[in-house]
């Protein structure tokens, strides 16, 4: 009894597609199948933007995040007048913030967190170039908006006391509930945070 079966090509483009991240076989398949068929896939577009991608994006030298040139648009933005300093573990961290509309100043992504299991110390995140930066800029400010997992923590931890001897102010962003939860459906630690970074309320 003989096992029909795309042809090679296809399923070679088939592997591609699960190769990316949340992608599995069956989604894997339906997108090779529109990218092939519907008139509405453009696939030399997509390669094109692909390439494009590839050949024009960087990191930017100061922050870390996407940039076409040396800078991205954020750091080369001279209206920025905001003096604080953001840390972030990755560059997709910065545009959640840089959306709320509330922050002005500038950022830097650390490219991870400490992670001694997986062989992540100091030297392999930009700490060295964040130091610098500091020595440098002054900031008025350094916010610590890192994960508050563990690792999240420990590089908390660590940036503070690096940071310390320059006598720059260093704050964490308050942790809590989130928008639209009750306290039924929070854990421990975050009750805990929550009540421990409580501030007034209705009153001037």
């Amino acid at each position: 009894m003989s096992h029909l079966d795309y042809p090679d090509s296809f399923r070679e483009l088939v592997r591609q597609f699960r190769r990316l991240p949340g992608i599995g076989p069956r989604s894997a398949e339906r997108i090779a199948l529109w990218l092939l068929r519907s008139p509405d896939a453009k696939p030399e577009q997509l390669l094109s933007a692909i390439s494009t991608s590839r050949e024009n994006l960087q990191t930017c030298r100061l922050c870390g995040f996407f940039a076409e040139e040396e800078e991205c648009v954020l750091c080369g933005d001279e209206a920025r007048a905001g003096r604080e300093l953001c840390i972030v573990e990755t560059a997709t961290d910065i545009l959640p913030l840089e959306r709320t509309g509330v922050f002005r100043g500038r950022y830097h992504a650390l490219g991870g967190k400490l992670s001694p299991l997986d062989g992540i110390g100091p030297e392999q995140l930009r700490i060295a170039e964040l130091l610098e930066r500091i020595g440098t800029e002054r900031p008025s400010e350094v916010i610590l908006a890192l994960g508050a997992d563990v690792e999240g923590e420990a590089t908390s931890h660590y940036l503070a006391e690096m940071i310390a001897p320059t006598g720059v102010h260093v704050t964490r962003i308050a942790q809590g509930l989130p928008a639209g939860g009750g306290v039924e459906q929070a854990d421990q630690i975050t009750l805990h945070r929550a009540l421990a970074n409580r501030g007034t309320y209705g009153q001037r």
